[in-house]
């Protein structure tokens, strides 16, 4: 897991060309107005996700992991809680991985909890179960998504 601000993404050019492109485009688009869906900024590679959700408290939120992509959260609306614990350390599994989807969910607790501010992000690897969008209330986000 990375965490890190927009406005610093340069020190990420060389850890990997299709992260750097999708922070370089979050960078350059986050201030956009707002239009929820999804749209390829590198085909079959980096997908961005314009996203209005429900966020809930952490008790209800699984942990989730990915196989074959990366993740790049960003809050647009208000700050995010991200639950993470290492993928490695996770046994109860409530939903199989699903190959199409790239997700796998588990009942385990979150070992830590992330604060991510609008406008900065974290990134998240295959290595990094999560659980995203814990608070309160509706918020808007990107989540990129970088195939590995």
């Amino acid at each position: 897991m990375i965490i890190g601000t927009l406005d610093n993404i340069e020190r990420f050019r060389n850890l990997d060309p299709l992260i750097f492109t999708a922070l370089e485009w979050a960078a350059g688009h986050v201030d956009d107005p707002f239009v929820k869906g999804s749209q390829w900024i590198v085909e079959d590679k980096v997908k961005v996700n314009s996203e209005e959700v429900a966020m809930l408290p952490r008790e209800r939120r699984q942990m989730e992991v990915h196989r074959q992509w990366a993740d790049i959260h960003i809050p647009l609306s208000d700050d995010e809680h991200i639950g993470w614990a290492p993928t490695e350390s996770l046994r109860n599994l409530t939903e199989p991985y699903d190959e199409e989807r790239d997700i796998a969910f588990y009942g385990d607790s979150a070992q830590t909890i992330v604060n991510v501010r609008k406008k900065q992000f974290v990134i998240l690897f295959p290595e990094d179960a999560h659980a995203p969008n814990i608070g309160v209330g509706n918020h808007r986000k990107l989540c990129i998504k970088i195939r590995l």
